[in-house]
C-alpha cells in the first residue's frame, strides 16, 4: 500500500492544477450511511417517490417525513480527518476546488472554501412559491411540521436537487471548466454511477489528468481511467496521504 501512497503523492507534487471529486463515502464515517447502501434511507423510502419533484409539488407533507428523517440522520454529523485532510491540503495551495455530490455541507464546516456543491445542500431552504430563500436551516424544524415560506405560505424546500430537476447551471458550468482544466483529479467515495457528476473524471481523464482514487471497493473508474487507486475509508487514507506530502 505504501507504494500507492507513494505515487499518489508524487503525482499530487507535480500538479498545477489539481482538483477532488467527493460522493456519499467521504462522509460514512461521520455518521451519515450511504442513503443507497443496504439499511439506507432508500430502503425505507422510495426515492422514485420520496425524492421526486413531483412528488414534491404535490405532496410536499410527504415529502418531509423522509426529510425529516434525514435531518434525524445527519443533524449530528461533524467532519472527519478526510474532510479535514482536503481542507488541509487547499490551505497548503495544493488543491484548488473539491466538486461535491453530498448536500451534508461538511467540507464547508472542516474549513474549505472552494466547494461547488453539485447536488445543493440540504442546510438552506428555498421556496418553489415565489423562488425566495429561507434564512433558517432545515435543520432548525425539529418539530417535524414542514416549514412555510412567510410571504406566500408555501411549504418550502430545501435546496437540493430532486430527482426530475436539473443540476444548478452555474454549478455544471463551472464543474465542467474545472474538470477542463485539471491535470489532477482526486476520487473520494463515489460509486462513479451517478451522472452527470461520474463523467467529471472523465472529461478530466479525456483532457490529460491524472486519476487518483480513494475508495472502499474498486469501481468503475478503476477499471476503466485511475492512475492510482488506494482502497480504504477515506478517514484513513486521506490523512495517510497527507504524510507522504508534507
Amino acid at each position: 500500500m505504501s507504494d500507492e501512497f507513494r505515487r499518489a503523492a508524487d503525482i499530487i507534487r507535480g500538479s498545477a492544477f489539481l482538483i477532488s471529486l467527493t460522493g456519499a463515502g467521504i462522509s460514512v464515517e461521520s455518521g451519515i450511511p450511504d442513503f443507497r447502501s443496504a439499511g439506507g434511507l432508500w430502503e425505507k423510502y422510495d426515492p422514485a417517490v420520496y425524492a421526486s419533484i413531483d412528488t414534491f409539488h404535490r405532496h410536499p407533507e410527504k415529502v418531509w417525513e423522509m426529510i425529516f428523517e434525514m435531518i434525524d440522520v445527519t443533524s449530528s454529523a461533524a467532519p472527519n480527518s478526510a474532510h479535514r485532510a482536503l481542507a488541509r491540503m487547499e490551505e497548503m495551495g495544493i488543491l484548488k476546488y473539491i466538486i461535491t455530490q453530498n448536500i451534508d455541507n461538511l467540507h464547508q464546516t472542516a474549513g474549505s472554501i472552494n466547494v461547488i456543491e453539485y447536488h445543493g445542500n440540504a442546510s438552506r431552504l428555498e421556496c418553489p412559491g415565489c423562488g425566495t430563500e429561507s434564512e433558517v436551516s432545515a435543520y432548525d424544524f425539529a418539530e417535524k411540521v414542514p416549514p412555510r415560506c412567510d410571504d406566500c405560505d408555501k411549504i418550502l424546500k430545501p435546496s437540493v436537487i430532486f430527482f426530475g430537476e436539473m443540476i444548478p447551471h452555474e454549478a455544471m458550468m463551472k464543474s465542467q471548466e474545472l474538470a477542463e482544466s485539471a491535470d489532477t483529479v482526486i476520487v473520494v467515495g463515489t460509486s462513479a454511477v451517478v451522472y452527470p457528476a461520474a463523467g467529471i473524471p472523465i472529461v478530466a481523464k479525456r483532457n490529460g489528468a491524472k486519476i487518483i482514487e480513494f475508495n472502499v471497493m474498486e469501481t468503475d473508474f478503476t477499471r476503466s481511467i485511475t492512475d492510482v487507486f488506494v482502497g480504504g475509508m477515506a478517514g484513513q487514507t486521506l490523512p495517510k496521504l497527507m504524510e507522504y506530502l508534507a
